[in-house]
């Protein structure tokens, strides 16, 4: 198993502490983080009676005493070995705890990380973290060493959800040329995508409007006449508008289920995922560094042109089974919401937010610290509560 990072701590109370203070079961506190170290009682150095007088407390005071009790440099990182947690350091995570210790307390589950409106995570330690796991080095260009590996599957999956965090993006390439490929600010997704989807809406409004007025259109006279709407009565307009409308929303529903089922067939196809190191890069760059590093600022939107590519196959659907003016309209809704789905993703993971969107983050979050395998939705809860899969 990997070590405990900082970035996946769970967090407890001085209480939850205190309750582990036997030889089969101790914890103690060092510097507000806290170590179970039930395993090393026996084996300590200075004999196990000294651990025990600490057990379910802060050992600070004679762990960091050199007169008392010196330690070396090795000591402090094998205690690093033991971490599983720490106390909490903000009034909403002490109310967080509060509530649930009213609950009847830490329940003992992997899952109990408390997530907070102003959760965010503490800074990995790079070195540590390789020393560690012997996973990917965070000082190093990422892709090289994915694509040198010859890591199982388990192992790969087992680290990839297991988050780290970087004050600064992680790199992924040497080369400046590669680099600039795999960033992707928030804004550029709206920048991009919401003019083209204006482009399609409107293209979508004139070809309503051509078919009501029996006008045929083509490649050569559909902006002349959508320019030109005089061409067409006031009330073939407005039939045309509410047309497209009525399929911009309905492109708008389809983007949820869309988004509901890439997350979990397309990006969370760990079962099935061949063990083979070019699938587990794929895996890597497609969805397992945002489970890896997810809260990298500039790889929490996809790329332009990875969501050309996603989105091609179902573009082309939808103008082989609907006619011309209902498939764009679809498609405008659909990417649409795309933009609000890729700029609340952004948000949920590094904006305070109003209540509804609140409620998301920690849903969200709870899907990346607490279960990968549940709660898909990201904008909405609808589809994982129809296909039972609601965190």
């Amino acid at each position: 198993m990997a070590a405990a990072t900082s970035s996946k701590m769970q967090l407890f109370s001085a209480d939850d502490v205190a309750r582990h203070k036997t030889a089969s079961d101790c914890w103690v506190i060092h510097r507000g983080k806290v170590y179970d170290v039930t395993d090393f009682v026996e084996d300590h150095p200075g004999g196990d009676d000294l651990i025990l007088r600490y057990a379910g407390k802060d050992m600070g005071e004679i762990m960091d005493d050199p007169i008392e009790h010196s330690h070396s440099d090795s000591a402090y990182e094998l205690l690093d070995e033991h971490i599983i947690g720490r106390l909490p350091t903000t009034d909403a995570e002490k109310e967080a705890l509060k509530e649930r210790a009213a609950k009847g307390g830490y329940s003992g589950k992997d899952d109990s990380i408390v997530i907070t409106d102003d959760f965010h995570p503490d800074e990995t330690d790079q070195s540590s973290d390789y020393k560690q796991n012997k996973f990917l080095d965070l000082n190093k260009p990422l892709m090289p060493q994915m694509l040198s590996a010859n890591f199982s599957k388990e192992f790969y999956l087992e680290q990839v959800h297991s988050p780290r965090h970087l004050k600064h993006p992680a790199r992924f390439f040497n080369q400046d040329y590669l680099e600039m490929f795999t960033r992707t600010p928030w804004y550029v997704v709206p920048m991009v995508w919401l003019p083209i989807a204006s482009i399609i809406f409107f293209r979508s409004a004139t070809q309503f409007a051509s078919n009501l007025a029996k006008t045929p259109l083509n490649a050569s006279n559909w902006y002349e006449a959508a320019s030109k709407p005089t061409q067409f009565d006031t009330g073939v307009w407005s039939v045309a508008l509410t047309q497209t409308a009525i399929c911009w929303a309905i492109g708008v529903v389809i983007w949820t289920l869309l988004e509901y089922s890439i997350h979990r067939f397309l990006f969370h196809i760990d079962n099935i995922l061949p063990d083979k190191p070019m699938f587990l890069t794929l895996h890597f760059l497609l969805h397992g560094v945002h489970h890896y590093l997810p809260m990298d600022r500039l790889r929490l939107v996809m790329p332009p042109l990875l969501f050309f590519l996603l989105s091609y196959p179902f573009t082309q659907l939808a103008h082989t089974i609907f006619p011309h003016a209902v498939a764009n309209g679809i498609i405008s809704g659909a990417f649409s919401m795309y933009v609000v789905y890729d700029c609340m993703h952004y948000a949920l993971h590094h904006t305070k937010l109003p209540q509804y969107m609140k409620e998301m983050k920690q849903y969200h979050l709870e899907h990346h610290y607490k279960n990968f395998e549940l709660g898909f939705g990201v904008t909405s809860k609808v589809w994982d509560y129809v296909f039972g899969t609601q965190l």
